[in-house]
């Protein structure tokens, strides 16, 4: 069986977010293994400046770049990402499954991902022009997974 897995840093902290992560996983776990991996952000001071942040990143890189498969297929959340419709991005993931076994979603921190990690994915991905909460992209996301995973299917769902 094909494993998704979802690497995001930063903690869900509200009820109602972490649900709905369990909803989609519970969901997706029909079509594929789901492995989520948590990581934490990077502290930053209060007020920090540009370099406090690049800082932040390339030391929330590593871990991340750590937590990627070396063989798997990723794909970086980016806001300058490339964006498709939903069938567009279930060839992409059917493509992705079938040049890898395992494909690795990223969701960086609240600013954003170091350049080596958008440098290191086969696919940077944009789900709209519009800035969302950090949070409720995990949501988003895999929500997103869950209808392409439909349609490869073939389900109603995405109807």
């Amino acid at each position: 069986m094909a494993t998704i897995r979802f690497i995001t840093v930063g903690t869900l902290k509200e009820d109602y977010l972490r649900d709905a992560v369990r909803e989609y996983e519970k969901r997706l776990s029909g079509y594929c293994k789901v492995e989520q991996v948590n990581l934490k952000e990077a502290k930053l001071p209060s007020d920090p400046s540009d370099s406090d942040i690049k800082k932040a990143l390339s030391e929330e890189a590593r871990t991340i770049l750590s937590s990627m498969p070396e063989r798997s297929y990723k794909i970086a959340m980016r806001v300058e990402g490339k964006q498709f419709s939903s069938e567009e991005l279930a060839d992409k993931i059917e493509h992705a499954f079938g040049v890898a076994n395992e494909l690795c979603f990223v969701i960086g921190s609240s600013h954003g991902l170091d350049d080596s990690v958008k440098n290191a994915a086969d696919l940077k991905l944009s789900v709209s022009k519009m800035t969302f909460p950090h949070q409720l992209m995990r949501v988003i996301l895999l929500e997103g997974v869950y209808r392409c995973m439909n349609i490869i299917k073939g389900t109603k769902y995405h109807k």
